[in-house]
């Protein structure tokens, strides 16, 4: 179908910013250690740390990797890069997305296109969106998940593994105790203090104690300054009867020979 005027315009002004950025890139290449350092930088500090992985239970375990964050971090300390989602076609409850990321000096391009349905899964079943607001939420939920991907594929991958590295050291501070050896020493303090045993943490998590994260830990240290405070109480955060055995069905099965015991002795005196 022919374009209108206003189409052709606007699609001849994003050609031409793109070959504007891609000319201002070839004139100022990206330094590439100091692209790196600036990476480096921004994982140290502590509240990008905190918010560098994806986190969700899986069999017991976690499923890990980059978050949208720590992508976006990356991109803009790594320079000359073009990335963005951009929706293409709103019809039928349903919109037509794409998220796409650009080296501008090296030519390489991520992109992937995708549908996302106007609709929202409950546990009552799928709810159709209508406001305006809910559904360019649900657009930009899912398109920053296919945006982490683009970003992370045009981004060398030792910079990334260098970046997640940094991070966690990051979040553990001058600490140089194993992990493992800190989520247990934290559970007992849990335990002493506060009766958490350690089902009900991880009940809370969402996995065994042995696949708690640095990011887990974090989670914890704030319960339990939330707790110590007196900010909260246990119930905000675990399921109290996890890990508790409930002992008033449990009959007593010597019951009987001790009420007869007891019948015969006052019998006798």
């Amino acid at each position: 179908m022919p374009r209108s005027t206003t189409s052709e315009m606007v699609v001849s002004r994003q050609a031409q910013e793109v070959q504007a950025a891609m000319v201002v890139a070839k004139r100022f290449p990206r330094d590439t250690n100091m692209a790196w350092s600036r990476v480096m930088t921004a994982c140290q500090r502590k509240t990008l740390a905190e918010q560098a992985m994806y986190e969700y239970p899986r069999g017991g375990t976690k499923v890990t990797g980059p978050s949208i964050r720590l992508a976006e971090a990356m991109a803009q300390a790594w320079g000359n890069l073009d990335f963005g989602i951009i929706e293409l076609e709103q019809k039928s409850g349903e919109s037509q997305v794409m998220a796409y990321a650009w080296d501008l000096e090296t030519n390489t391009r991520q992109t992937k296109i995708f549908n996302v349905p106007h609709i929202r899964q409950t546990r009552k079943g799928n709810v159709p969106l209508t406001d305006p607001r809910d559904i360019y939420e649900m657009v930009a939920n899912q398109g920053a998940r296919r945006l982490r991907a683009c970003i992370l594929g045009v981004i060398p991958g030792d910079l990334i593994d260098a970046a997640i590295d940094t991070c966690q050291k990051t979040l553990a501070g001058n600490n140089k105790e194993p992990l493992i050896d800190r989520v247990r020493k934290g559970a007992k303090m849990f335990e002493q203090k506060f009766s958490v045993t350690i089902p009900m943490l991880e009940k809370y998590i969402g996995c065994k104690l042995e696949a708690f994260s640095e990011n887990d830990l974090v989670r914890l240290n704030n319960v339990y300054r939330s707790l110590n405070d007196g900010m909260a109480k246990r119930e905000d955060y675990f399921d109290l009867g996890a890990g508790e055995v409930d002992n008033s069905d449990i009959l007593n099965p010597f019951e009987k020979e001790e009420n007869n015991e007891k019948s015969e002795k006052s019998e006798t005196e």
